[in-house]
């Protein structure tokens, strides 16, 4: 069965950034199962795994506007350290969590002033191109279900 909208995929990746260096992968036996054509995995690859069959693998090359977006310089924003939480020492590249009226947002800490600090709102691979290898190692019709609620049910899933 090939993936096209509506399937669910189980899927072994593993993602670099090009040099090599795996930043990201599935677990062993373990494979990542998402709905295909419901935007759960970046749009470049998605695309570039339309049509593929259980057991193929693939490499596929992700710029940043089909990924995660490119970065941009207005995601940077500089806080009061008094809107920090209290006892907090904030550091260069810890990640903070901010609730805002669109729910949770990470925020990266880049810099560290006496008064303040400089946080980015940008997904941390924005900007970057991604580098994934692909194994499809399962793909089957969607449950009603699952369609209706918008995700995979089962191992790999939101109910596995």
């Amino acid at each position: 069965m090939k993936i096209a909208n509506g399937r669910v995929v189980a899927l072994e990746y593993r993602l670099h950034l090009g040099d090599g260096e795996v930043i990201d992968q599935s677990a062993p036996g373990q494979p990542l199962a998402y709905l295909h054509g419901h935007k759960q995995i970046v749009p470049g690859l998605e695309g570039a795994l339309e049509g593929l069959d259980t057991g193929e693998s693939k490499q596929v090359v992700v710029a940043p506007a089909q990924g995660y977006g490119d970065h941009n310089p207005e995601g940077l924003r500089t806080v009061p350290r008094t809107m920090l939480p209290p006892g907090f020492t904030p550091q260069v590249g810890q990640t903070l969590m901010a609730q805002t009226e669109d729910g949770n947002v990470p925020l990266r800490i880049q810099a560290v002033n006496d008064d303040s600090v400089v946080v980015d709102l940008n997904h941390p691979l924005a900007g970057k191109t991604l580098h994934f290898d692909v194994t499809v190692r399962e793909v089957r019709d969607a449950t009603q279900e699952e369609l209706t609620h918008g995700h995979v049910h089962g191992p790999g899933g939101a109910h596995g």
